[in-house]
């Protein structure tokens, strides 16, 4: 069954019950003079305004989030517990008061009779069960309304047999028990009251509960890439609780990495907390440990710009740091300097002092191309031209996978893959490749893009 649907049947239930306890107390009270059944009575209506207003408070707790309420509508639980606590409170006072009068005005005249003993004897019987059932669905949905008016029909049983008692002692002469009686169910409500409105005003000032915020912490620190947890905060809000977390980790670490350790986290929480509603914040920081490569090149990535072949040279105390960056390369030459400017100008902030920085521009393509294939004749003559240009770089052991196309352009875009001994460098590679690709351009001079895909060779 729907969460919504149980808390909503049994408030209802709740509702029925106290209205019958109410009307049947009353009628024993007035029938019997006991003060003590009438504070019962006095009790039971406030349970039936009680149950009342729980049975409203679960059907708007139970609207959705919206545009005006974030976090939805569940503190009006909280919010109703809190007024419950209050009419128990002024409940209290008056049986005290009317008990305390009629100590101090002598004896009065209370008849013990079967239908008054019955009355209390069906009283707790039907509280007992009510306060087991609310307080059964109200752990299932973390209802605090329907644990304020759990704890009302627990309070009623404990008065309930009191008052029971009192009656007993009355039927035997002592009949100052009545009032004594009155005055115990009094203390027993206040007692209850005071218990509900402490737990009722935590919730409404967001006060966390006790051990999530520590065992939620401790399972993010669990997660790889996790260097510190700087802040936690746990609102709790009706059934659910909000918790938000903010977390240190490597600036060097990429978008994709930071949200899967993220994710890592709110699937552990959850886990532990199902009810819970995770906000996280990530503040990149600085490991000593990173290398000046490292450095360079996610301070590029903060500017946009992707760094790579980064070199640092040392000189007599001097420092020279060259490195690529890739830029648009519908940029002018003026847009593109004042980017890597910028960029310079962090890094020399980074590197506390001033390094003597050199940046070689990259045009960074994206280009969609509509290509043709070539006649067979040419593809052919043009297929050996390149296999002879590899020929001539001994390191390269074989090529393969040719393909030439015809750009609108009529310009010849070219790809092709070469195998290299396995145990060759990819430095060494890189400078083998780029001397193929000289050649082929120097060899085909209507080439305007030649990609050259190295691999070690088959064994």
């Amino acid at each position: 069954m729907d969460a919504n649907k149980k808390k909503t049947r049994v408030a209802v239930s709740s509702v029925l019950a106290s209205a019958l306890l109410t009307i049947l107390k009353l009628v024993a009270g007035l029938m019997t003079g006991s003060i003590g059944i009438l504070s019962e009575a006095a009790h039971s209506l406030l349970d039936f305004g009680a149950a009342a207003m729980t049975w409203f408070a679960v059907n708007m707790s139970s609207k959705p989030a919206d545009r005006k309420h974030h976090y939805g509508h569940a503190k009006i639980e909280s919010i109703t517990a809190l007024i419950e606590a209050g009419l128990l409170l002024l409940t209290s006072v008056w049986i005290i008061s009317a008990a305390t009068e009629r100590l101090l005005g002598g004896e009065a005249e209370v008849n013990v009779t079967w239908y008054a003993i019955a009355v209390l004897i069906i009283s707790i019987i039907v509280d007992f069960s009510r306060a087991r059932a609310l307080s059964k669905v109200a752990k299932e949905t973390n209802s605090a309304a329907l644990e304020a008016d759990a704890l009302h029909f627990s309070s009623d049983i404990l008065s309930s047999a009191v008052v029971l008692i009192g009656l007993l002692f009355v039927s035997h002469g002592i009949f100052w028990a009545d009032a004594a009686a009155g005055i115990a169910v009094a203390v027993l409500v206040a007692l209850a009251a005071f218990r509900l409105g402490k737990k009722t005003i935590d919730i409404l000032i967001d006060a966390a509960p006790e051990g999530i915020a520590e065992r939620a912490e401790e399972l993010a620190r669990q997660v790889p890439g996790v260097i510190d947890i700087e802040k936690i905060r746990v609102k709790p809000t009706g059934p659910q609780v909000f918790i938000e977390m903010s977390i240190a980790v490597n600036r060097t670490l990429s978008v994709e990495k930071v949200r899967d350790i993220c994710t890592t986290i709110e699937k552990k929480v959850h886990a532990a907390f199902p009810v819970a509603d995770m906000t996280i914040h990530t503040r990149p920081v600085a490991l000593t440990g990173e290398s000046i490569a490292e450095r360079v090149h996610v301070i590029g990535l903060n500017h946009g710009l992707h760094a790579h072949n980064i070199a640092t040279n040392f000189n007599e105390g001097a420092r020279l740091i060259t490195f690529d960056v890739e830029v648009d390369q519908r940029l002018t030459i003026k847009d593109a300097h004042q980017a890597v400017t910028s960029l310079e100008d962090e890094l020399r902030r980074e590197f506390d002092g001033n390094p003597e920085i050199c940046i070689h521009l990259d045009p960074l393509r994206c280009e969609e191309r509509h290509t043709t294939l070539l006649p067979e004749e040419e593809e052919a003559a043009l297929r050996k031209v390149i296999i002879d240009a590899a020929e001539t770089i001994p390191a390269i052991a074989d090529v393969h996978d040719i393909t030439i196309l015809n750009t609108e352009k009529q310009k010849r875009f070219i790809t092709l893959h070469c195998s290299f001994q396995e145990d060759v460098l990819v430095e060494d590679v890189h400078e083998l490749t780029s001397r193929l690709e000289g050649a082929i351009y120097q060899a085909i001079p209507l080439a305007c893009r030649v990609i050259i895909h190295a691999e070690p060779l088959a064994v």
